[in-house]
């Protein structure tokens, strides 16, 4: 398929794009570039061996995001365009609104405009809040408890109407848990502006020297250690999400919700040791308190992932804190050290 890929400099958009790449899918890449690095595209090249299409646009000018579709001659749209990070949508609320549903509400005008009927949409677990039971399945209550789970929640529902109003419009939701790790190359990574606000990307950049010591949230948890447990996914996994998305739409033709997951919980102390084990580095930490709206524990049930997709995730967490550390030991500051 010719396939319009929003968001493809991204962390998960990048990975993305090299699988479906090597499904011999024809790959236009759009972003704005406003959280990502134009260097990725030079490192996407060098995985994939031939040069990737490229267009500067932000999703929140209507008429370039309309004028992209339609002369792409595009097959489905998979959609990362969106700002991520739940502290700075509670600082920024606007912000998130305008870009992630905003953005949205034109894309889909966009795509109905030029006649493009498939599409994929990264979604996130936030949607379920903090779920009565675990793991969580697709139909646990959505709640949110920041405004960048209240864009996704949205974002889904727009999504879910338009393919309501139009049954030839088909719409694969997948909702992620925790992606962590790099391609095996080590040429495109996680890079996250500023402080991280993710686990993973914190104990790197620990590990490689950029910060002191990691702050664990909470070490009276009812957990197995007591600290917070979580759902990590390879990104590498997820992105052979996405090409099985797609497949699956072209399949049968019909759109679905799913969870992506291991659906196994991993522990902040767990995944310390599984870090230091894969770098041979120390990851100096410190016990402080909760922080609010935290969880002692969130994990997926991904086997509808599996039955409608014929997906499960392939990697476990020594594999995703050993190429986690291989793309952050051979980039640690980053993209900003390419040239």
């Amino acid at each position: 398929m010719r396939v319009l890929v929003f968001g493809g400099t991204g962390y998960i958009g990048s990975h993305s794009c090299v699988e479906l790449a090597a499904r011999g899918h024809d790959l236009v890449i759009a972003d704005n570039l406003s959280n990502s690095s134009p260097r990725v595209l030079e490192r996407l090249q060098a995985i994939i061996g031939a040069p990737v299409a490229f267009r500067n646009v932000d999703l929140r000018d209507a008429a370039a995001t309309r004028a992209l579709l339609a002369g792409g001659g595009f097959d489905a749209v998979i959609h990362f365009a969106a700002l991520k990070a739940v502290g700075e949508s509670c600082e920024r609320p606007l912000d998130y609104f305008d870009n992630n549903i905003s953005g949205t509400l034109h894309l889909l005008q966009a795509m109905q405009a030029a006649g493009v009927k498939r599409l994929v949409f990264s979604s996130s677990a936030t949607v379920y809040g903090d779920p009565d039971a675990v793991p969580v399945t697709e139909d646990a209550p959505l709640r949110v408890t920041n405004p960048y789970g209240r864009t996704k929640l949205v974002m889904e529902q727009l999504i879910g109407d338009l393919c309501t109003a139009d049954p030839g419009f088909q719409a694969g939701v997948l909702r992620y848990f925790n992606p962590v790790g790099a391609h095996a190359s080590g040429l495109i990574g996680e890079d996250p502006s500023g402080i991280p606000n993710n686990l993973m990307p914190y104990i790197c950049q620990v590990a490689v020297g950029r910060r002191a010591q990691l702050s664990v949230f909470g070490g009276d948890w009812p957990t197995v250690d007591g600290t917070g447990v979580r759902d990590y996914i390879h990104v590498v996994d997820l992105a052979r999400a996405h090409a099985d998305a797609l497949d699956a739409l072209e399949r049968t033709g019909k759109g679905f919700t799913v969870n992506l997951g291991t659906g196994a919980g991993v522990s902040v102390l767990q995944l310390v040791q599984a870090f230091e084990r894969a770098s041979g580095r120390p990851v100096p930490y410190e016990i402080v308190a909760r922080r609010a709206g935290d969880v002692a524990a969130v994990y997926a049930d991904p086997s509808l992932a599996q039955e409608l997709l014929g997906w499960r995730a392939g990697y476990g967490v020594d594999a995703m804190c050993r190429d986690a550390w291989r793309w952050q030991s051979m980039n640690p500051e980053g993209y900003a050290e390419a040239t």
